[in-house]
């Protein structure tokens, strides 16, 4: 969609300026020009999966696509908070369809086995989103080893999506990363993050840079199967991924969050529209933003080849090499 003139630079003014971009006032404006909504019932009988649904943005995304009449599968770590979700969603959506399962997206032996059993249980998924996300306060290590943001934000849905490639063909996926990514560059020498002085807020950030990356990645990798990939991030929502992780931040801008249904719009828009938007793009307010806020610290050819050398060494698919 190409924008007016005067629309185009204030919606890049905003962008640029981080709290009038980021915050509620962000949508608030740029609804006044944004892409059209999905027609009603754009996803009817259609099935659509997002981790991490078990509140905040992600179960605000189930709603949406629901609300599109999309049969929505439900992932998360805890039965009780999914069921309470799926409870909260069928209060708002009577008529939704809603399955759940208890799925840990940071386990890689136990997301490729997930990903078997859904592509037999559906063997035709309209789209995945991959939502689920952690900030932990100390380095954590999962059970095989790996870091847990690194885990839970890349390996993972990397095994998950790769599982559920034949049944997402033609289909869509979408990563919900976060703008903390504009902070970080793709670090291929400690992808781990073993070295140094372990930060949360950091581990998130670097791990949503490596979203950004393999965004394209898989974007180029499943063009042929005619799967459009794309990311997104929600500018600064009143969720407990803020509130809880980051509450001195979320003290400050609480009257600007934006509430979980606008942090979501992006998601549930790149899952159901019929607009040509291509692939490989990173979203914001429904607009493909730049994968870097100014041009520094852009990623060498060379670095993202190592980059997804280590991506597919860890989780060891596609072959490693291949």
């Amino acid at each position: 969609m190409v924008l007016p003139e005067a629309a185009a630079a204030l919606d890049w003014v905003m962008d640029k300026s981080l709290v009038l971009g980021y915050t509620k006032i962000g949508p608030a404006l740029r609804r006044r020009w944004w892409p059209d909504d999905p027609a009603p019932g754009a996803l009817a009988g259609r099935h659509v999966l997002v981790t991490g649904s078990s509140g905040g943005l992600g179960l605000a995304t189930a709603r949406g696509v629901a609300r599109l009449g999309a049969v929505v599968h439900l992932t998360g770590r805890d039965a009780a908070r999914l069921d309470e979700a799926r409870a909260s969603l069928l209060g708002e959506v009577p008529s939704a369809r809603v399955e759940v399962h208890v799925a840990d997206v940071s386990d890689l032996a136990a997301t490729a086995d997930f990903a078997r059993r859904l592509s037999l249980e559906v063997p035709r998924l309209h789209a995945v989103v991959h939502n689920a996300g952690v900030m932990p306060p100390k380095r954590t290590t999962t059970p095989e080893g790996h870091e847990l943001a690194l885990a839970t934000h890349v390996l993972g849905p990397h095994v998950l999506t790769y599982g559920l490639r034949e049944a997402l063909a033609g289909g869509r996926v979408v990563l919900v990363t976060s703008g903390g990514a504009y902070g970080q560059r793709l670090d291929v020498d400690d992808p781990e993050y073993a070295a140094g002085e372990y930060a949360g807020v950091t581990a998130y950030a670097r791990t949503k840079r490596m979203q950004l990356v393999l965004t394209e990645l898989w974007a180029r990798d499943f063009a042929a199967a005619g799967i459009g990939v794309h990311s997104m991030h929600p500018g600064w929502a009143d969720t407990p991924g803020v509130t809880d992780s980051l509450p001195r931040f979320a003290a400050v801008t609480g009257p600007l969050l934006r509430d979980a249904e606008s942090g979501a719009d992006t998601a549930v828009w790149l899952t159901a529209t019929t607009d040509a938007i291509g692939t490989g793009g990173f979203w914001h307010d429904r607009r493909r933003r730049s994968t870097h806020y100014a041009p520094v610290r852009v990623e060498t050819p060379e670095q993202v080849g190592r980059f997804w050398e280590f991506v597919r060494g860890a989780t060891g698919v596609p072959t490693p090499g291949a």
